[in-house]
C-alpha cells in the first residue's frame, strides 16, 4: 500500500465527501481524540459531507450522532441510520421493514445464546443491549477471543444462515442484504436524493479492519489508517493508501490531505 501522500492532488480536489469506520480508525483507546474531533469538523466546515458507518448499535451510536459534527451516523453494519431534523432531533431511518426486524431480532437471539453455549470464551459485546438489527461477539474490547475462537464463531454464524463480519473488536452477524457498502449506498439516498455508484469516484473511504474490505474493493479513493497493517494477511481487498499515523490521528492525516487540496 503506497502512503497517503502519494494521493494525487487532482483526484483529492475533486472529492464530495467522506465515509468512515468508527472503532480504531475515529476512535484511540474508545475515544474519539481531539484531533479526529477537530478533523470532522474541519471537514464540514469545507462544504464536504462526512458520514460515519459503523458496525456499533444504534443505541450506542445515539449521543455521537448528536454531537459530532457529521450529516448522519450509519449504525450496524448498513441497517440504521440516526439522521438529526431542522431542529436537532434524531430521526432514525431503517432498511428493514418492522415486521421483518422482529422476526430477525428473535431468530438472532437464539443464534447469539448457542454461539455462548458452544463456543469457549464467547461472550456477547457489552453494547449488545443497544443492538436492534444484529448480534457481535466481542474478540478484543473487554474479551479476548483466540483467532480459532474467532473462526468458531464466524462459521456458526454462517452455518444459521447469517451473514458475518470481524472487525478490529467484535464479530457481527446479521439476517438481510445490507452491508456498510449498501447503507453507503442507501444514505446517499436518503439524504442527496443520488446514487453514490455514479459518483464513487467522489467519495473517500476510511477504515482499519476487514470489515471495510468491501468499501475498500468499491471505493477508488480508500485509506487505511496505519494500523490496518496487523490485519493485511486477511484483507482480500486493500486500501489505495496507507496513513503514517493509527486510529484519529490516521483519520486526521486523511483530513488535513483533503484539506490541503481544496
Amino acid at each position: 500500500m503506497p502512503p497517503l501522500a502519494h494521493w494525487p492532488q487532482d483526484a483529492r480536489r475533486g472529492v464530495l465527501g467522506v465515509f468512515t469506520d468508527i472503532d480504531d480508525t475515529l476512535t484511540t483507546e474508545g475515544a474519539i481524540t481531539p484531533d479526529a474531533l477537530d478533523a470532522l469538523g474541519a471537514l464540514r466546515a469545507a462544504g464536504l459531507h462526512v458520514i460515519p458507518i459503523t458496525g456499533r448499535p444504534v443505541g450506542w451510536s445515539e449521543p455521537f450522532a448528536l454531537a459530532w459534527p457529521v450529516d448522519a451516523i450509519v449504525a450496524e453494519n448498513g441497517a440504521v441510520a440516526l439522521v438529526r431534523d431542522a431542529g436537532g432531533r434524531l430521526r432514525k431511518l431503517y432498511q428493514q421493514p418492522a415486521d421483518e426486524r422482529a422476526r430477525n431480532y428473535a431468530r438472532m437471539q437464539q443464534v447469539l445464546a448457542r454461539i455462548e453455549r458452544e463456543v469457549p470464551g464467547a461472550r456477547r459485546a457489552e453494547d449488545s443491549p443497544g443492538r436492534e438489527t444484529d448480534i457481535a461477539i466481542d474478540h478484543s474490547e473487554f474479551t479476548q477471543l483466540p483467532p480459532e475462537r474467532i473462526d468458531q464463531v464466524v462459521a456458526l454464524m454462517r452455518a444459521e444462515g447469517m451473514t458475518a463480519t470481524v472487525s478490529s473488536i467484535h464479530v457481527n452477524g446479521w439476517y438481510g442484504d445490507h452491508s456498510k457498502l449498501e447503507g453507503a449506498r442507501w444514505i446517499v439516498r436518503e439524504l442527496l436524493g443520488t446514487e453514490l455508484d455514479v459518483q464513487l469516484d467522489r467519495w473517500v473511504y476510511v477504515g482499519d479492519s476487514t470489515n471495510d474490505v468491501l468499501m475498500f474493493e468499491h471505493f477508488p479513493h480508500s485509506a487505511g489508517v496505519a494500523n490496518i497493517r496487523r490485519f493485511l494477511d486477511q484483507l482480500t481487498h486493500r486500501p489505495a493508501y496507507v496513513t503514517e499515523g493509527e486510529r484519529g490521528a490516521g483519520f486526521a492525516e486523511v483530513a488535513r490531505a483533503l484539506l490541503a487540496a481544496r
